[in-house]
């Protein structure tokens, strides 16, 4: 909250957030924050308190977690994808003492106060929320308090749930550190320095690399531009990052294809655009290529990590992103990172093992989970899941989650690496990769594919296609032809989905 306040002091004529064509300048923002936190303190939330959001992209979201956090009170973003069970699911599990809703998350708390023993009070931005407190009334109706508790930088910030791909959701307890620790990452790998940073905001805000994004943002000062809530299309990305003038976007691969694949970027005005950023999920070789051949004036970066170190680990900087293709970095400076056994013995270079890491950025724990948060700790080490193996140079290269590994007559199969494969296909565009038990071999490869419109594809074709880059056991078995991959908010596969799909050979 330094930074909120030494930017309205320095630069408040300045746009902090920029919104469907509105400004917020940094001393609107400050005063707003404020009030809304005097206003939370009015309603009985104290240090410690959890504070959900179930809203779109929009600005009174980064409101609420400032807000939040200046009274030392904990902000937990939902996911406005989930159901009301779901989400309630969450609320209970956190304790939840507000939650500020808008259009979008408020039929989804209306579904989920029923289930709860103690329900939280319902905030909304929304324009139709009659028997709730209006949010705007909150923050014009409350004088803005001058003391707030020191809040140490050890003390929770954010509790942010994962996306719960298998079983229910556990929440990551991330602390001011581990947000502090993340922002000066991203800084570095971005390479902002002042004011004059735009940063487009399209992922959704629930996710934690948006909230990463937002962070070096409010460091140097610079502007977010908030993309609001909807299908994405990518003229419209572009039109934002033409008329704002954007310097840096975070998209997920899935969003970078659809934006590569536009055909009147040469057309547009992009000069200042210099950071292509993008995580979440594996991009291709293909992909990557297709980023590089479009903005040619522009570094592709990858940040990889995962919720739990809040989240960056690695990162892919431009000018190794061609050379270095399918990796997704090295170990950022802060992280100290193994690749070890099952029995944490380290592995040898060029060898499969899983990612394990120690770092400023490492959570808490799981809120309300011991055994889950023992586990993940288990022998000193954050335990990532990923199994990856990393080259003479020190650039990881994931090969799968545990999790996803195939094991086929006693072979490793790596889903990402048939799916890197199949990916450069002409006709291809999406696949996953899914294992199926098999009476003999244990499992085979089952391929969901996407086509191109117009595109025909059959089993016997893709293997003789494929048969050229990966061994005959690796080869899928079977194809099953889908319209789009399930897909969570992150943009990551649901391949539980999938496998529930996958009938036995």
């Amino acid at each position: 909250m330094n930074q909120l306040q030494r930017h309205a002091a320095t630069i408040g004529d300045r746009p902090a957030i920029r919104f469907t064509g509105a400004t917020t300048t940094w001393s609107e923002l400050r005063d707003r924050v404020h009030a809304l936190a005097s206003a939370f303190a009015a309603r009985g939330v104290e240090f410690g308190d959890r504070i959900a959001l179930i809203t779109g992209n929009r600005p009174e979201f980064v409101e609420t977690v400032l807000a939040a956090n200046l009274l030392g009170a904990i902000a937990v973003p939902i996911n406005f994808r989930l159901t009301g069970p779901e989400a309630g699911y969450i609320l209970d599990d956190c304790g939840a003492k507000i939650v500020v809703v808008d259009d979008i998350g408020l039929p989804i708390a209306v579904s989920a106060l029923p289930q709860l023993a103690t329900p939280p009070r319902v905030v909304a931005v929304a324009s139709q929320a009659a028997g709730f407190e209006s949010y705007p009334d909150l923050i014009e109706g409350t004088p803005s308090a001058g003391e707030h508790p020191d809040v140490p930088e050890e003390s929770p910030a954010l509790i942010m749930y994962t996306s719960g791909t298998t079983g229910r959701p556990k929440g990551a307890v991330l602390t001011h550190l581990n947000l502090q620790s993340q922002g000066t990452t991203v800084m570095r790998a971005f390479q902002y320095v002042d004011e004059d940073e735009v940063n487009l905001i399209a992922s959704p805000l629930f996710h934690i690399g948006a909230v990463g994004s937002v962070i070096p943002t409010i460091y140097v000062g610079g502007t977010l531009v908030i993309h609001p809530t909807r299908a994405f299309v990518a003229t419209e990305i572009l039109d934002v990052i033409e008329t704002e003038g954007v310097t840096s976007v975070f998209l997920v691969p899935t969003q970078w294809q659809a934006v590569c694949a536009e055909p009147t970027v040469p057309q547009r005005d992009l000069t200042r655009l210099r950071i292509l950023g993008w995580g979440a999920a594996p991009a291709s070789d293909t992909l990557l290529k297709a980023m590089s051949d479009t903005f040619p004036d522009a570094m592709s970066i990858a940040l990889f990590g995962q919720t739990e170190m809040s989240p960056v680990t690695c990162v892919l900087h431009g000018k190794d992103a061609l050379r270095k293709l399918g990796s997704v970095g090295r170990p950022i400076a802060s992280v100290t990172a193994r690749v070890v056994t099952p029995d944490m013995e380290d592995v040898a270079p060029g060898e499969v093992g899983e990612i394990v890491y120690r770092g400023p950025g490492m959570m808490l724990g799981y809120w309300n989970k011991p055994d889950a948060t023992a586990d993940a700790f288990h022998g000193g080490w954050f335990h990532s899941g990923d199994l990856v193996r990393v080259d003479e140079d020190g650039f990881v290269y994931v090969v799968d989650r545990a999790k996803d590994m195939i094991i086929s007559g006693g072979e490793n199969i790596y889903c990402s690496e048939v799916e890197n494969v199949l990916a450069g296909h002409p006709d291809i565009v999406e696949v996953s990769i899914v294992g199926r038990p098999h009476p003999v071999w244990g499992e085979t490869p089952v391929a969901y594919v996407a086509l191109r419109d117009s595109a025909a594809l059959d089993i016997e074709s893709l293997r003789a296609w494929a048969s050229a880059s990966l061994a005959r056991y690796k080869l899928p078995t079977a194809l099953e032809l889908i319209d789009a991959l399930p897909r969570n908010a992150s943009g990551k596969v649901l391949k539980n989905v999938l496998r529930e799909q996958v009938q036995p050979a």
